[in-house]
């Protein structure tokens, strides 16, 4: 049996491990290979081979986990709701506990063989494909928004009242906690939120909390989405979180650690600008125009720079999935709460 990069993260007996698993995953045989997807910071993923099957095995990490972070446990839980809506998930299998072969609570899903695009410019497809993919991804997050949580037994994943201010509390606190260097914009960025938070509008979805492309499965002959992957930062709270976060991904520059559309001319590329992409989705879901625009997009660079410091900090402690990425992390963090307050005094 093959465990390529397993041990790296995660110290089990293949036997035991094996055994676990045809107990509780059905159709479950012989273990025959575990590989270490190389992609990811958060929860280490792996591929899992039994005969002609394939299964995706997901798990916390090992050593000491941010409160809240990491939560497989919530990942299988929403999945397995949206499973019947139009929203495109892996099926779900089974959810451990704590006590585990691998040390750590996991989760096994279907592996869904598709395409995943790391760049959001599309370079490998021509201009109509690019335009249809853009416009997947958008009714994929209004499909997700036009969900009635209560009706998927949802109505307790997240908690009432204003969503932004819950999760600009969050997000401080642990800014606050991981902190490895002075970042004065960063500081400042945490005030101006505040001075500046939305009121509440009663609005509200499953909020994916990481929508972008690169946590989507296309199909392979098509341009519709199969899977959306990555739930541990789903909730409850308001949907323009999830556009604003996507958006917010595009205006970063086109290189470096985070691939955005900064300086790309969409329109030669077949790629909705902006505005585009935000009347697309409201017209779906039969919304205005939002208001505050400024503030949801700020609020998205401070929430991703929250949780980038986390990933640091982890890094730094010797537990990151991918510690190479690690020493990339500062810089990034620093760009983004730079050019975070400029739109912010822009406004």
């Amino acid at each position: 049996m093959g465990h390529q990069g397993a041990a790296a993260m995660h110290s089990f007996e293949p036997a035991e491990l094996e055994a676990y698993l045809a107990t509780h995953v059905p159709g479950f045989g012989t273990l025959d290979a575990i590989e270490k997807f190389s992609d990811g910071q958060s929860n280490p993923t792996y591929r899992i081979t039994s005969g002609a099957a394939a299964y995706v095995l997901r798990a916390k990490p090992p050593g000491t986990l941010l409160k809240s972070a990491h939560a497989v446990d919530r990942e299988f839980r929403v999945m397995k709701a949206l499973g019947p809506t139009p929203v495109p998930v892996p099926d779900v299998y089974h959810l451990s506990g704590e006590d585990t072969p691998l040390g750590t609570q996991f989760m096994v899903m279907q592996m869904v063989e598709g395409r995943i695009f790391w760049d959001p410019a599309l370079p490998e497809l021509d201009t109509a494909a690019r335009t249809r993919i853009y416009d997947a991804m958008n009714a994929t997050l209004a499909a997700l928004h036009d969900v009635d949580p209560a009706a998927v037994g949802l109505s307790d994943y997240g908690k009432p009242g204003n969503y932004f201010a819950r999760q600009l509390a969050r997000w401080s606190g642990q800014y606050t906690q991981t902190a490895t260097d002075p970042l004065p914009d960063a500081d400042e960025l945490m005030r101006w939120l505040e001075d500046h938070m939305v009121a509440d509008d009663g609005a509200a979805s499953i909020v994916h909390g990481d929508f972008r492309i690169d946590n989507m499965i296309f199909a392979p002959d098509r341009e519709d989405v199969i899977a959306l992957l990555d739930w541990e930062l789903s909730t409850l709270g308001h949907p323009l979180a999830d556009l604003a976060y996507q958006c917010m991904h595009w205006r970063l520059p086109h290189a470096g650690h985070f691939r955005g559309l900064g300086g790309v001319d969409r329109a030669a590329l077949g790629l909705p600008d902006e505005p585009t992409y935000v009347a697309a989705y409201c017209a779906r879901r039969g919304l205005a125009h939002p208001d505050h625009w400024t503030f949801y997009v700020v609020f998205s660079y401070f929430r991703l720079l929250a949780i980038l410091q986390g990933v640091l900090k982890r890094g730094m402690d010797g537990n990151a999935s991918n510690p190479k990425d690690t020493d990339r992390l500062r810089d990034v963090i620093a760009l983004m709460a730079r050019d975070a307050r400029h739109l912010a005094e822009e406004r």
